[in-house]
């Protein structure tokens, strides 16, 4: 079975810190309309950059990619990532303003989201009352409901890739990073390990065949932590992970459940359900 790389740039939201690991590059004054501000993430071959229209004044991040740090699956990523953007048009969806090609880097022009993402939201208030993760869980079937339309499932749906534009519990969600995204028949199947496994599909870390099921398993992993504050499997590696989902069903701490409607609860262990 084919594995994927890693995803292929970090996501376009301000991070809560920016990783030391290496000394941050300068920020180019300009990349074609935008005025660039400051460096707001970084990964292994990719660089986001705040930014602003020269002329509107209009706030983006600015996706700086270094096309010769890029092996052909990143290549084939980047590529399938900027047809999905294009091609996207929704509210919950992350959306492409521009993108600019250069000889060795190519910049992509996303919206920007100044409430971080969701894992951060969840770091930063712990877990969530029922009624602020259904206003989140909403956003996000509404995006999705618009990428099924399209035959089209993520494969890598995490509070990470979800941004939301203010740091607050009324705010817009958007789902980003698409590179492992993929189009698919209704009644097609795929084979590809690709995700994180904390999030995965039992049938994905399993190596089995799947379908755009294996994302509402995410939504569901999703939702548990929203509502717990933590994961609802863990493991030291995939395969005890995948060991630990097949033991036994995702448990609802009382003291949470005690204070989740029935329908909400029905709803997260349906979700959580192997093989649904």
């Amino acid at each position: 079975m084919e594995v994927d790389p890693p995803p292929a740039a970090p996501a376009s939201a301000e991070p809560g810190s920016p990783p030391a690991v290496n000394p941050a590059p300068v920020a180019p004054r300009r990349i074609g309309h935008w005025q660039v501000d400051k460096q707001i993430g970084r990964g292994s071959f990719a660089v986001v950059w705040r930014a602003r229209h020269a002329e509107t004044g209009q706030r983006v991040a600015v996706k700086e990619i270094r096309l010769d740090k890029l092996n052909r699956k990143l290549r084939e990523s980047l590529e399938s990532e900027i047809q999905v953007l294009q091609r996207s048009r929704h509210g919950n969806i992350i959306r492409l303003h521009d993108i600019i090609k250069e000889e060795k880097r190519i910049f992509l022009v996303l919206e920007y989201c100044a409430g971080g993402d969701v894992s951060e939201f969840i770091k930063k208030h712990g877990r969530v009352r029922e009624d602020v993760a259904r206003h989140f869980m909403r956003q996000m079937a509404s995006g999705l409901r618009a990428m099924r339309a399209q035959n089209l499932i993520h494969r890598d749906l995490k509070p990470q890739n979800l941004l939301l534009t203010v740091a607050s519990p009324d705010a817009e969600l958007k789902i980003a990073d698409f590179g492992f995204a993929r189009y698919m028949h209704p009644t097609g199947m795929a084979e590809t390990l690709c995700g994180s496994p904390l999030y995965m599909a039992p049938e994905i870390l399993g190596y089995q065949k799947y379908d755009a099921k294996a994302d509402l398993w995410s939504v569901g992993t999703i939702l548990y932590e929203l509502l717990v504050g933590r994961p609802p499997f863990t493991g030291m590696n995939p395969m005890q992970l995948l060991r630990n989902i097949e033991r036994s069903d995702a448990k609802i701490p009382s003291k949470v459940a005690n204070g989740l409607s029935r329908e909400c609860v029905s709803i997260l262990r349906g979700l959580l359900r192997r093989n649904p």
